[in-house]
């Protein structure tokens, strides 16, 4: 077998290219996966002594069971990758076009003449002002009325938003930002981007933030929590082979103009968002 090549990003390659670059890739590691499986095949051959113009195998019990104990664990291997193979193919084939950047302002047009300046309407009559009333005597003072609830020391600045549409997550190494488009309630000092995966606080001080993602079983992905573009490793749910639950909490002294979003990240792999349901969710409370 030979090493696969793929062009560099010089120029940049339009989408196109890059579901062409992906599909390759699938293409190269299911070759990849044939020789591998072929040469188990082989192997197992040997042991038995089945293959052409081999003598009779010596081989005990125990090696040939061994071997079919390694062939059983390939396969199973093989299969999961294929699933995992299955569903790149399918986010690059079915995957939603993406707007291109922003074009460059346009210069400004001229300004037209200014409007003629109307002319002035007669002046009003003045209405004659009455003589002033004596004043009334005080009435006499009201009963004091009842203590109002004590108020809500976390309703200051908070916010919540979830993602309850089924959202197919591509998770790599670098990690996949999570939306959260539904079921927004967020204070006046809390603002979100336009894709729904940046949160801002503009309001300084400590804060409560948790998470939570729940996904079909999703290989070897964790979570995490970014604070401007930056890890917070208290946050982290580090990576297993195999989850599909995912939450945590923590408590952060934040300066206004923080940026908060909720990451996934791990080997490349397919996490779908659990449709209908609570698929991911994000809340921040200001403590002080």
């Amino acid at each position: 077998m030979s090493i696969p090549s793929f062009p560099t990003d010089a120029p940049p390659m339009g989408r196109d290219n890059i579901v062409n670059q992906i599909l390759a890739s699938v293409a190269l590691e299911e070759l990849s996966l044939s020789h591998i499986l072929n040469a188990s095949g082989e192997g197992l051959q040997h042991i038995l002594g089945t293959l052409p113009g081999q003598s009779p195998s010596d081989a005990t019990a125990g090696e040939i069971v061994a071997a079919n104990e390694s062939v059983r664990d390939l396969l199973e291997m093989s299969s999961q990758n294929q699933r995992l193979l299955m569903e790149k193919m399918k986010m690059a084939l079915y995957g939603g076009t993406y707007e291109g950047c922003t074009g460059v302002t346009g210069a400004t047009g001229p300004t037209g003449p200014a409007g003629a300046t109307g002319a002035d309407g007669p002046a009003g009559t003045t209405g004659a002002t009455g003589p002033a009333g004596a004043d009334g005597s005080p009435g006499p003072t009201g009963a004091t009325g009842p203590t109002g609830p004590a108020g809500d020391p976390f309703s200051a600045s908070s916010a919540f938003a979830a993602n309850t549409s089924g959202t197919i997550l591509l998770v790599t190494q670098a990690g996949v930002a999570v939306p959260l488009p539904n079921s927004q309630l967020l204070s006046p000092d809390i603002t979100v981007n336009a894709e729904n995966t940046v949160f801002t606080v503009h309001t300084a001080g400590r804060y409560r933030l948790s998470y939570q993602i729940n996904t079909t079983t999703v290989l070897a992905a964790g979570t995490r929590l970014l604070v401007n573009g930056v890890e917070n490793t208290p946050s982290t749910v580090a990576p297993l082979i195999s989850r599909s639950h995912f939450g945590n909490e923590v408590m952060l002294d934040l300066p206004a103009g923080a940026a908060l979003s909720l990451q996934m990240f791990g080997v490349i792999s397919t996490a779908v968002l659990v449709p209908g349901a609570l698929g991911a969710a994000l809340s921040v409370s200001r403590l002080s």
